[in-house]
C-alpha cells in the first residue's frame, strides 16, 4: 500500500530544508537541487510541491513569518487577561517581544534566515511583500501590547503611543541586527530597561 503524504506537511519540511541551507550556506546557495538534497528528496519531488525556485523561496519566507506570528499571538491571551497580575504581565511582555530577538539557538537561526530574506527583498518584489507583511505585523502587535498596558494603567501618562510603538519596534530591529555581537543576556537587559522606562515607578512594585 503506497505511503500517504500530507502535502502541507511535506511543503513545510521542504521549507525547513531551505532554512538550514540558508543558515549554513546563504540564500544564493538555496537552489532547488541543494534544498532537495538537504531534505533527502529527489529534485522531482520538490518540483511536485513547488512550480519553481521563486515559489519555493516565497513560501519558505512566508512560513517563517507565520511561525513567528503564531508564537507571538500565543502570548496575548494571558497578557491581555485582566486577571493576570501586573508583575506577570511585565514578564509576559518581555517573553512576547523576546520572540523576535536572537535569544535562543532556535531564534538565532530564525533571525539569520530572516535577515537573509530581508536583504534579498530589496531586489525582489515577491519577497518585499512578505517582508512588509512582517514589518507591519510586528508593529501592529507592539502597538497592541502598548495599548493594553496603557488601558491597564501600566504606562506613564501622556506617552505618544504611535511614537513609542516605533521606538520599541526600532529597538527590536536593532537588537536583531546585532545577533552574534550582543549577548542574549545584554539584549534582555536592554529590552527590560526600555520597557521599565515606559512604566510609572509604582508599577514596578505591584
Amino acid at each position: 500500500m503506497p505511503k500517504i503524504v500530507d502535502p502541507d506537511a511535506r511543503r513545510l519540511e521542504i521549507a525547513e530544508a531551505v532554512f538550514r541551507v540558508i543558515q549554513r550556506d546563504g540564500l544564493p546557495q538555496a537552489s532547488l537541487r541543494s534544498v532537495a538534497e538537504e531534505a533527502g528528496l529527489a529534485i522531482g519531488s520538490v518540483r511536485h510541491y513547488f512550480r519553481g525556485h521563486d515559489e519555493l523561496i516565497v513560501f519558505a519566507m512566508r512560513s517563517l513569518g507565520d511561525r513567528l506570528e503564531a508564537r507571538l499571538l500565543g502570548h496575548l491571551p494571558a497578557l491581555l487577561d485582566p486577571a493576570t497580575p501586573r508583575s506577570r504581565r511585565h514578564e509576559i511582555t518581555e517573553e512576547l517581544l523576546g520572540e523576535v530577538l536572537p535569544l535562543t539557538e532556535q531564534t538565532r537561526a530564525e533571525t539569520d534566515v530572516w535577515l537573509a530574506f530581508s536583504a534579498a527583498a530589496k531586489n525582489r518584489p515577491d519577497l518585499a511583500e512578505e517582508a512588509g507583511r512582517m514589518y507591519d505585523g510586528v508593529r501592529a502587535l507592539v502597538r497592541r501590547v502598548l495599548d493594553g498596558a496603557n488601558q491597564a494603567g501600566g504606562l506613564l501618562d501622556g506617552l505618544d503611543l504611535a511614537v513609542e510603538t516605533e521606538r520599541l519596534a526600532a529597538l527590536l530591529d536593532g537588537l536583531a541586527l546585532s545577533t552574534g555581537r550582543t549577548s542574549p543576556e545584554l539584549m534582555r537587559t536592554v529590552l527590560r530597561r526600555h520597557l521599565k522606562s515606559l512604566r510609572p515607578p509604582e508599577s514596578e512594585t505591584e
